[in-house]
């Protein structure tokens, strides 16, 4: 449960273990300070907290865990925003397979370093489908399932303010260490239970995190807080990859298809949405106003190095390190050097060029 150490003008931090320090006992046993906050009276600053409350959406990082600032109207919202940190309860019926998947530091640190960026050819659609709908300027972005914050970068360099949200702290510290500009703030908080108020946000964004989501929450929850004629953009990048170099193309292709015949052997249930395309998820959106695109290919560079990276960031990858660590610490170095042999090359440098399919659904809220 949470103890809030301090609340100042709307402003609040929520550390793990203890009592309320107001004397308002926790909601549901898990902390929930939407209510409490509303009129709270600021509590003395300890040492080493800021005299003054940070700015909202700003984050504070210390004695092993991160603080997220929300502004009064997110505190506000009529749903608990649940800030999990170090020692923090679980959600009570929230998917946890996610959370295991990718809650290690080291898993998160790799999933920093080697996930990709949103593709130009899938930027260029997103950005394409907002201008028909008339949806930019938006004043607020949010980036649900946000990782370590690839995707959310992308959406800062167009908007005016961006939220990352994931279930996740480990992915959460590492998009919060990462650079980054002013206007994106991150939250750890689940897909299905966003701290935002009705009709608040104008466009949710999802990058290749949507089928960890529990589907008919999350899309209830994206029509609660999208704003009329505001935008919902769900991506995923597809199995459907190639690698690209000299005349081994295809050779190379094989291998890595290969590695990835045999991850998907420790796939969770929850993937085969990729594998089917998201169409499930396309026909769970409430907005009649939408489309599915499933031929956007992007060429992302890359090195043998990152390719190695990538196959080890993914959760099929962690579930096999779980179910047979000795052979899937085997797995990586022998595909390296069954890339590097087929390339005729000795550096896992070398440059590849790594070709990706993506899908994306694209739905505009009614006004």
């Amino acid at each position: 449960m949470g103890r809030i150490l301090r609340a100042e003008a709307g402003v609040g931090v929520v550390w793990p273990g203890g009592e309320d320090t107001l004397g308002l006992p926790p909601a549901n046993g898990h902390g929930d300070v939407s209510e409490a906050l509303r009129d709270a009276p600021a509590a003395p600053a300890g040492p080493g907290w800021p005299r003054a409350p940070p700015a909202a959406g700003a984050g504070i990082t210390g004695g092993g865990a991160s603080f997220a600032f929300l502004p009064a109207p997110e505190l506000r919202a009529r749903r608990r925003c649940e800030l999990l940190v170090a020692g923090a309860v679980a959600v009570p019926g929230h998917p946890s397979m996610a959370t295991q998947l990718f809650e290690g530091k080291e898993h998160a640190a790799v999933y920093q370093k080697y996930r990709f960026a949103p593709g130009e050819e899938l930027q260029q659609t997103i950005l394409t489908y907002l201008r028909e709908k008339r949806a930019n300027p938006a004043e607020l972005v949010v980036d649900v399932g946000c990782g370590s914050g690839q995707g959310t970068r992308f959406l800062a360099e167009h908007f005016k303010k961006v939220v990352g949200t994931d279930i996740s702290e480990a992915q959460i510290q590492e998009a919060r260490d990462a650079p980054s500009p002013p206007n994106i703030s991150y939250l750890v908080c689940p897909a299905e239970e966003l701290p935002f108020e009705d009709a608040s946000v104008d466009l949710l964004a999802s990058f290749t995190a949507a089928h960890w989501f529990d589907i008919e929450k999350f899309m209830r929850e994206a029509n609660r807080v999208v704003k009329p004629g505001g935008c919902v953009i769900i991506s995923t990048y597809t199995r459907d990859m190639s690698l690209r170099y000299g005349n081994c193309s295809e050779k190379l292709t094989e291998v890595f298809r290969e590695a990835w015949d045999l991850l998907l052997k420790y796939m969770h249930s929850r993937v085969k949405h990729v594998l089917e395309d998201y169409k499930e998820i396309f026909e769970a959106m409430p907005f009649p106003d939408k489309k599915r695109i499933t031929n956007i290919f992007d060429k992302i560079p890359m090195t043998v190095a990152g390719v190695i990276g990538y196959l080890e960031s993914v959760s099929p990858y962690q579930a096999f390190m779980k179910s047979d660590p000795k052979a899937a610490k085997s797995f990586l170095p022998e595909t390296e050097k069954r890339m590097l042999e087929t390339m005729g090359v000795s550096s896992r440098e070398t440059p590849v060029e790594f070709w990706v399919r993506h899908v994306c659904v694209l739905a505009c809220k009614g006004q």
